[in-house]
């Protein structure tokens, strides 16, 4: 059985309530920057263990290196976070824009780096090839959706940043340590979707 039906609905349920206090951190942002970005959460297509695909970006980049984050990148003029998303996973792990089925946009997280992010999630094929662009990819996993939207499964953290305690959620899976930006993404999908909504309605 596929997934993408059981998640479509679970998504639209999700995001048809509000959800105050999602996580953000516009407060740390500088300079009133506001770029507009895009990612791709592309979910695995197995209905029992449906797995997040995430990369690894190589520690010899100057901007957050080493990091875990999902496939994406600044929207370019002309471009909308869905198209966005799509050409960035293709250009970092060579993953056919044609091989995903997207569901929709998730909220926005705004960086304290000055960044908008517009989540997108899509239904890929279990078992892709893909091919990660070593200068913008230094390696890539999958992560049970279950897992990562479990908020047992994450601890919180805080260190001082910008002039302010900035609390973080962190999660190491497999030697991959899963934290900020891309965690606090992930932590305020849980909030429209959880793992019981989604096989309740499956």
């Amino acid at each position: 059985m596929s997934i993408f039906d059981p998640l479509a609905r679970a998504f639209a349920q999700g995001h048809a309530r509000d959800v105050p206090d999602l996580l953000s951190d516009a407060h740390f942002a500088r300079d009133g920057r506001a770029t507009p970005a895009a990612v791709l959460i592309a979910i695995t297509d197995v209905a029992h263990d449906p797995q997040v695909i995430l990369t690894q970006r190589p520690h010899a980049m100057r901007d957050h290196p080493g990091q875990v984050a999902f496939p994406g990148g600044k929207i370019d003029p002309g471009e909308d976070a869905v198209t966005a998303a799509l050409r960035e996973a293709e250009e970092e792990l060579a993953l056919p824009r044609g091989a995903v089925r997207v569901i929709g946009t998730s909220d926005i997280y705004h960086t304290g780096t000055g960044f908008l992010v517009t989540p997108v999630i899509g239904v890929v094929p279990s078992g892709l090839t893909l091919t990660p662009n070593p200068s913008e990819v230094e390696a890539w996993f999958e992560a049970p959706l279950s897992l990562l939207l479990d908020p047992a499964s994450w601890t919180t953290n805080e260190v001082f940043w910008r002039g302010a305690n900035r609390r973080y959620l962190e999660l190491e899976w497999q030697g991959f340590r899963i934290w900020g930006v891309t965690a606090a993404i992930i932590a305020n999908l849980s909030r429209r979707i959880t793992w019981e909504a989604l096989r309740d309605v499956a």
